[in-house]
């Protein structure tokens, strides 16, 4: 394997693991509550069964993953690239910052405008990938359909409780 096969290869796998970090610290918080705090919270009639969480955030942190080796692929000296990937640092912290606001300090209110600010984050990164990278962009689409569905839900838990 000559040098850029291997320099690509490790570069698409620090930017798997980002997402997949960012979604294991979340875990942190949101494994325990869901037996106790969350199970005993009204929620609304179109809430997912539990199950369907993890198997949608590990796709969704898949294509984040490659989402982002996309665009750092085509050199950090590229118009746009720094910004993109700024943009991603941010959306990335947000979202593991969610879970520790809903489920850690069991606060629906905060999460939701967290996860506003979090959907606007991710809109900015889409726009930004979208410039350097369409197929990036596209991968993007998908997480945003997910935590736009993620803020209803939110919206719907925090005034059931």
């Amino acid at each position: 394997m000559n040098r850029k096969r291997i320099t690509d290869v490790v570069a698409l796998i620090i930017c798997l693991a980002i997402p997949f970090m960012a979604g294991a610290f979340g875990g942190l918080y949101t494994a325990p509550a869901i037996p106790t705090w969350y199970a005993g919270l009204a929620k609304p009639a179109f809430n997912p069964p539990g199950w369907i969480f993890g198997p949608v955030w590990s796709v969704l942190y898949a294509a984040m993953g490659v989402s982002l080796y996309l665009v750092w692929r085509t050199g950090m000296k590229q118009p746009g690239v720094k910004r993109a990937a700024i943009l991603f640092a941010a959306q990335m912290a947000l979202n593991a910052a969610w879970p520790f606001i809903f489920f850690g300090l069991r606060n629906p209110g905060i999460a939701l405008v967290e996860i506003v600010l979090l959907w606007v984050m991710i809109i900015l990164t889409l726009v930004a990938f979208l410039r350097v990278s369409r197929p990036a962009g596209l991968l993007l689409v998908p997480y945003l359909a997910w935590v736009s569905f993620a803020a209803v839900l939110n919206i719907a838990i925090w005034r059931l409780n």
